[in-house]
């Protein structure tokens, strides 16, 4: 900042000329005339309801004329239908307060990727004729500060033929590219109001579920943007396990300087602006404000800067996190329109979201809740109804969330994107889209899925195990999506191993026999798979599956290895927690066959906690066990204390 504020009557002293009454300041505004008004939480209140007093008093003075905005906070006087003939509504976005004027034809949208809106304004091919924003008072060099809304305002003020500026004691000066000076300012108005407020969407438990798998894909050290609402917001709550995360956003958040106060947010790693907090505006809490107030742990920069993809893809290990209102199941997502009715706008994160997946080990995350909220209706759905406008390409998207876990996209052709999506999806919806997907042929014709509880995925499962050589693996339940990885496996094994597993040489593993891997009745059959998790790559390293033998209440079991991690203790992890699941599900023991010069498989039977009787028959050892230990109310608390990295 510079020099110390200026005082009220010092600006009236240097600028008379400046600060006329406010009716000689609105006669300057023409018939047809453009008028921007600052964004979000920045809009200046008392000059814009002054300015509706002014119309109604003098009611053929401004007429015809148009407001450009990005988004209102439901300050919206001036999309009253009594003001039709003054005012025509146009904005770059769509907010709550404006939906249904634009979807009844009473107002305009004008679909922008945000970055480029300041760009329209400089070329005049939206000119800007009037601008009325709101800054914080002047400093000693006349430096005005745009505050929370930098955004587009700044570029709107330097683009209008007149600036009338509302000098608000309560606006934030903010570091960066943020201020005008007073001598680029046509008119002062000064008054002190509160700043509009944003306060923060309570995070249910789908948010909080949502929000913990996201928290998974962040890594130490990312450079992360995100938006505001109840998963955003969840997904904040749960970084606060991180290290030396950066921010490079449009929109800064109560959120966001809860983790910078935390020390979670220091922006130490980032590649552009370290150690600095970057964003375009801010919407929160009177106590957010007044922490960036002077902070220089941030700079706001205009939105053609922050939210260029040209600029994004500069930050090493980008990370763009967003929401949508439905996607198809071939990746690609809307969150304009629901059919052909607007509900929001492209806004930034198209260019967050471009800009992410050129980014040197950047990646992309879309979350989204399975169902509306009522539980009704999809938002994975096999196709998008007619009208529905896309926001992002198939290509933007690397994961996807819902709060039935993640899918991994990127790389995946339309058929794996496809079963991806379905795995997520709300179990009472995955029938129907394998049903649709096969009609649609984007899945196999002979895709086989187990309907009902029967066939949920048992995430509570999920174990993180630490091997002997201190290798750490994810141990989980095989799901619909992951016959690929199982593929790979199989194909994987030398002679050897899969003689062994098979005894036979299976040297053929079609979808026909895969796909019995993958599409699981988990009451009767359960097929565990150790992986190794590097990024965002899956290598199943080892697969162990049991199945319920009729009424006996035990199960036949086998385990294989891939060769370079075997004798490491990845098969006794496991069998140890196919076991424990075995138990839980109230089976008496196993049974399985193993050639019997597999000594290895031998050991791996004694470490269950049971009897074991073993009998060899040319060549072939059959082994049967009776588990003893635990009980089950036991075994549940064994799992509770476990290291779940799920739920």
């Amino acid at each position: 900042m510079g020099d110390a504020m200026e005082s009220r009557d010092n600006l009236k002293e240097k600028y008379p000329e400046k600060l006329l009454p406010i009716e000689e300041i609105f006669d300057c505004i023409h018939r047809g005339d453009r008028l921007f008004i600052g964004t979000g939480c920045g809009e200046p209140q008392y000059l814009v309801n002054t300015l509706l007093d002014y119309v109604e008093s003098h009611p053929k003075n401004i007429v015809e004329s148009e407001i450009l905005h990005i988004w209102t906070l439901g300050v919206t006087p001036y999309a009253d239908s009594k003001f039709k003939r003054n005012f025509r509504y146009n904005s770059f976005f769509i907010g709550e307060s404006t939906r249904d004027i634009i979807n009844e034809g009473l107002g305009d949208y004008t679909p922008m990727f945000l970055s480029q809106v300041p760009e329209l304004f400089k070329r005049e091919l939206i000119p800007v004729d009037v601008a009325l924003v709101q800054t914080s008072p002047p400093d000693g060099n006349g430096n005005l500060s745009f505050g929370v809304s930098v955004d587009i305002t700044k570029s709107a003020v330097e683009s209008a033929s007149i600036v009338i500026c509302q000098i608000n004691s309560n606006m934030p000066y903010v570091h960066g590219e943020t201020t005008i000076n007073i001598k680029d300012v046509d008119f002062l108005v000064q008054h002190d109001e509160e700043l509009l407020e944003y306060h923060p969407v309570v995070a249910d438990e789908l948010a909080g579920r949502i929000g913990r798998y996201v928290a998974r894909i962040i890594k130490n050290g990312d450079t992360i943007q995100v938006g505001y609402g109840s998963i955003p917001n969840a997904i904040l709550a749960n970084l606060k396990g991180k290290e030396h995360l950066g921010i490079h956003t449009e929109l800064l958040t109560d959120g966001i300087v809860d983790l910078m106060k935390e020390g979670v947010i220091d922006n130490s790693e980032k590649t552009l602006h370290k150690g600095k907090t970057v964003a375009t505006l801010c919407m929160g809490r009177k106590s957010t404000y007044q922490y960036i107030n002077d902070n220089p742990l941030f700079e706001f920069m205009p939105i053609d800067y922050t939210n260029s993809p040209l600029v994004v893809a500069k930050n090493r290990n980008m990370t763009a996190i967003n929401s949508a209102l439905s996607i198809d199941l071939t990746g690609q997502a809307t969150a304009e329109s629901i059919g052909g009715r607007y509900y929001s706008g492209i806004g930034g994160q198209a260019d967050f979201m471009r800009g992410a997946v050129f980014a040197c080990s950047g990646k992309t995350i879309l979350t989204i809740p399975s169902t509306t909220g009522e539980g009704k209706t999809s938002r994975i759905v096999c196709k998008f109804e007619e009208g529905t406008k896309v926001t992002l390409s198939a290509a933007d998207i690397h994961y996807v969330v819902t709060e039935y876990g993640t899918a991994y996209m990127h790389g995946k052709n339309v058929r794996e994107r496809a079963m991806e999506l379905i795995s997520i999806a709300h179990p009472d919806f995955r029938l129907q889209l394998i049903e649709e997907a096969k009609q649609c042929h984007l899945i196999y014709q002979d895709q086989k899925f187990v309907p009902g509880k029967e066939g949920e995925y048992p995430e509570e499962l999920e174990r993180f195990r630490t091997i002997s050589d201190g290798t750490e693996i994810l141990m989980r339940p095989a799901k619909i999506s992951d016959e690929p990885l199982i593929k790979d496996f199989f194909y994987s094994l030398s002679d050897k191993s899969n003689y062994r597993r098979f005894f036979t040489l299976m040297r053929y593993m079609p979808h026909k026999v895969l796909q019995d891997f993958v599409a699981v009745d988990y009451t009767k059959k359960m097929v565990i798979l150790a992986l190794l998790e590097e990024d965002e790559k899956e290598t199943v390293i080892g697969v162990g599956q049991y199945a319920v033998l009729g009424e006996t209440r035990t199960a036949e079991v086998a385990i294989a290895i891939r060769d370079e991690y075997q004798n490491r203790g990845i098969g006794t992890a496991l069998f140890k927690h196919l076991g424990l699941i075995a138990k839980r599900e109230g089976l008496h023991g196993f049974s399985g066959d193993y050639i019997a010069e597999n000594i290895a498989i031998s050991r791996l039977v004694r470490k269950l906690d049971s009897e074991v009787k073993e009998e060899i028959s040319q060549g072939v050892c059959h082994f049967e066990t009776v588990f003893e230990g635990p009980s089950k109310q036991e075994l549940k608390q064994t799992e509770e204390q476990g290291s779940s990295p799920g739920l």
